[in-house]
């Protein structure tokens, strides 16, 4: 056979081979999620996510997967978890606050898009909030900002306090810092003693009543964390049982029975993950995309634990709610 017959031969072959069997499929992009959570745990959390991407035009299975690591409240653990997305290389990784730390200490190239209720700048994520730098960008809720405002709104529902304590997870130590020590500049301010509780697991949560009755606290202000918000209705109806006025940032603990909260909504701050991963992966850089500052801030107030707690909340602050609970 001449070698032009050959080439048209195989070129008519090539031709009629049907389609998606001659020629492999491009790879999906794959995007790494990291978790401190444990799996299950927030599930709305990750609907929230997806449906950001879906926002964006992505929809996993489809056009993206997603690789899924979860710490399970073990904090040491994300370092390896995130070495472990890297070393799958995955296009971008998906954080939640303490695994975003871990997730640009483990990589300088892939894109990282996070979720905190830190500062990103004070802790070395981003350069500035408007214009990143580097490979990390995301959302902010300012819980640690918002934690001098809650002690405020305690307060003034609380006027006869004179000792009120904080609670903090001690394995996200900076963290942890940053909100005891806005909230006891505020508190003493207000002529309040403020102390410092901790917990990292639930078995440590007799322990912080037992002191709070110690120390005989008028009321708890708890240090958003995602440990603490992921078990925020179980939280609300501890400090209902043990009738301590609290105050949280998000409505499910209040909705569990807690006196009060005050914060932004954490399943928007996932969503906005989601649109922030889809604009990357159509091609978009996360050093452009500046950091999502939260805007709107509710104010939720449980009537009817008030009322167990022979509380009289005053009425311009109950008119200043977004929703009382009765």
């Amino acid at each position: 056979m001449r070698r032009r017959s050959f080439i048209a031969l195989a070129a008519g072959a090539g031709a009629a081979w049907p389609l998606g069997v001659s020629r492999a499929q491009p790879a999906l992009p794959v995007i790494g999620f990291l978790g401190s959570r444990a799996p299950g745990e927030d599930p709305q959390l990750l609907t929230s996510f997806r449906f950001g991407l879906k926002q964006g035009g992505y929809v996993e299975g489809q056009n993206v997967l997603i690789e899924y690591r979860f710490a399970e409240n073990q904090y040491d653990r994300l370092p390896a978890l995130a070495a472990e997305l890297v070393q799958r290389r995955v296009v971008i990784i998906a954080a939640n606050g303490p695994a975003a730390q871990a997730a640009k200490a483990a990589t300088s190239t892939i894109p990282i898009v996070f979720t905190a209720g830190y500062d990103p700048v004070e802790v070395g994520l981003v350069a500035s909030l408007n214009r990143p730098g580097g490979n990390v960008t995301g959302a902010s809720i300012l819980d640690v900002e918002l934690g001098p405002k809650r002690i405020e709104l305690l307060r003034e529902m609380v006027p006869q306090s004179t000792v009120v304590a904080i609670l903090v997870n001690p394995t996200d130590p900076v963290r942890a810092r940053n909100v005891a020590t806005a909230v006891q500049v505020a508190a003493r301010s207000l002529g309040l003693e403020a102390n410092v509780v901790q917990a990292s697991k639930e078995a440590d949560f007799d322990t912080v009543f037992a002191s709070l009755r110690k120390m005989r606290a008028d009321g708890l202000v708890i240090g958003g964390d995602p440990f603490f918000n992921s078990r925020s209705g179980q939280l609300g109806a501890l400090t209902a049982r043990n009738k301590v006025h609290t105050i949280f940032q998000f409505r499910e603990f209040t909705a569990g029975g807690g006196l009060a909260s005050h914060g932004v909504s954490l399943p928007d701050s996932y969503r906005q993950v989601g649109v922030y991963a889809a604009r990357i992966l159509s091609g978009e850089k996360p050093a452009d995309l500046p950091i999502v500052q939260a805007s709107k801030f509710e104010l939720t107030i449980n009537f009817k634990t008030a009322k167990a707690l022979a509380l009289a909340v005053p009425s311009s602050l109950l008119a200043r709610a977004d929703e009382v609970i009765e």
